[in-house]
């Protein structure tokens, strides 16, 4: 019976953290249709400090590239978490693999990214004793 409580109570584990994740991924598209909406604002913003630097159009063109990249990070993190926290939240057999997955992808997404990456991490990795 101790068996049962065990997988029983991972498994409301694993609810839990979906259900954290789903709403993590919900975060990060709504932090990716932000950054596309004022694409327009930071453009403005980062390009009024180039009045004074030798190449300013190396920089701006820099910069669209990180900011096409944050975009697409939160994208990629947000379509994740959404389907890791779906399939944790469903047992399905693809479940460890998405939630590594969007645990390592997140990491970089400080505090709440790094927080529950860290967290699934620890959970979803096997570790090995003899």
């Amino acid at each position: 019976m101790s068996s049962n409580a065990v997988a029983a109570n991972a498994s409301a584990n694993f609810r839990t953290l979906g259900a954290l994740w789903f709403v993590y991924g919900l975060l990060r598209i709504v932090a990716a249709i932000g950054l596309l909406v004022y694409s327009a604002t930071a453009t403005l913003m980062f390009g009024a400090l180039l009045n004074r630097v030798a190449n300013p159009f190396m920089l701006m063109d820099i910069f669209h590239i990180l900011y096409i990249g944050a975009i697409v990070l939160a994208l990629l993190c947000g379509a994740l978490g959404l389907l890791a926290g779906m399939a944790l939240m469903s047992g399905g057999r693809s479940s460890r693999t998405l939630g590594l997955l969007a645990a390592f992808f997140s990491l970089c997404n400080l505090p709440f990214g790094t927080t529950l990456g860290i967290y699934t991490l620890v959970v979803l990795l096997p570790i090995r004793t003899k």
